[in-house]
């Protein structure tokens, strides 16, 4: 063979295998959840179980920010796909779920996973393959450590929802505080930081009850409560356990001064106990959804009335608020995306104002927002500011 052949044949050899790294390397983008025109994100949420009208009303405020920014031409080209995983807020299917997305790698980020023990047992899996996990619904502390990375926790804890409570109320001199509080592992967090926050002011609860997750229990609980005499109450109840401990309450004590983190406040908690839940105070960890003096609550409201949706919910806005924290990361990760620069730009956010909410990262799995508010649910069971 011919010099010049040699030359021409090397020359073939070495652009077929130029086009085959490419090819494969074009798999892989795709399959790590980077198209040419997609970033695909990972969800997994109730939406069937004993939670689903809270995974429900998030997510549909997520895909709200999604959809708004897809039609305005996504993040440097390329627009955002949520896939959407039912768990029924049950662990293992939340871990079947996301080793799904890890076998297939076929997304680049975790997005909005739901529920404490869920994401305690979803997380260290997303952490080990290094997948991002931005924000995960759950205030505990537990998912919160300093020094953890690629969790981006938005959401006040649940430890600084009760702190607002206890705030509250001490300074209102109600210091005879009880704790109601379901036996699991969200429970048992708004228990601790309850006890925490009143011995920080020289104080310790009346009386302490749990209740079981099929509250059968509730009524004891609630005679136990009552029978203490305090001068308010503070619940740590999620699900069905809210409706039956409010409930055998209002039965006992017709008024007696009830106070909750946000989660109580779930949409099928409102209709369910109607005239029940009238003065029931909640904490809120994001701006009042119908109050449109803020930037981020018109956003959400322009956006929810272009899709049809007619009612503007705390949840709504809390997930139309993590799609755009999370967007905003993509933004600044730049065109060559990756998942070590997309945890570097979130890293870096810091006083990121998403219009009337302000976000800071770069503390590990800290809270992004301290922001919280306090509610009170009125006669027709709708929230008041």
């Amino acid at each position: 063979m011919s010099e010049s052949k040699k030359r021409g044949s090397g020359r073939r050899v070495a652009a077929f295998l130029l086009a085959s790294l490419c090819a494969v390397g074009g798999n892989l983008h795709a399959q790590s959840g980077l198209l040419p025109d997609q970033i695909v994100l990972g969800h997994s949420a109730d939406l069937s179980g004993p939670l689903a009208d809270l995974g429900k009303e998030i997510l549909k405020g997520a895909k709200l920010y999604f959809d708004s920014l897809n039609s305005s031409g996504g993040v440097h080209g390329r627009k955002v796909r949520l896939i959407v995983k039912d768990d029924a807020y049950d662990v293992t299917r939340s871990v079947d779920n996301i080793n799904d997305y890890l076998k297939n790698d076929e997304v680049f980020a975790l997005f909005g996973t739901f529920g404490t023990p869920n994401n305690e047992a979803l997380i260290p899996l997303a952490q080990k393959a290094g997948l991002p996990v931005i924000a995960p619904y759950t205030g505990a502390m537990s998912v919160r450590g300093r020094d953890s990375r690629g969790v981006f926790n938005i959401r006040a804890s649940y430890a600084e929802e009760t702190e607002k409570l206890v705030e509250h109320l001490v300074t209102l001199n109600m210091n005879k505080l009880a704790v109601i509080h379901q036996d699991n592992a969200f429970g048992r967090e708004v228990l601790n930081a309850a006890v925490a926050a009143l011995q920080r002011r020289g104080l310790k609860p009346v009386v302490v009850a749990s209740v079981q997750n099929d509250a059968t229990d509730a009524p004891a609980a609630s005679a136990k409560v009552v029978a203490a005499a305090p001068e308010a109450v503070l619940l740590g109840l999620a699900g069905k356990p809210t409706i039956a401990t409010i409930r055998s309450l209002s039965q006992r004590q017709r008024g007696l001064a009830l106070y909750a983190p946000s989660v109580l406040a779930a949409p099928a908690n409102l209709r369910a106990l109607g005239n029940d839940a009238a003065g029931v105070a909640v904490t809120q960890i994001v701006p009042f959804p119908l109050n449109s003096t803020a930037p981020v609550v018109r956003e959400y409201q322009n956006a929810a009335t272009a899709a049809g949706e007619k009612e503007f919910t705390h949840l709504g806005l809390e997930g139309f608020i993590n799609a755009k924290v999370a967007a905003e990361g993509l933004r600044r990760a730049g065109r060559n995306l990756t998942r070590a620069n997309y945890v570097a730009a979130m890293d870096n956010l810091r006083k990121y104002d998403v219009g009337g909410m302000e976000i800071s990262f770069g503390q590990g799995a800290a809270s992004g927002a301290r922001f919280v508010d306090l509610t009170m649910i009125n006669a027709q069971g709708k929230l008041i500011h």
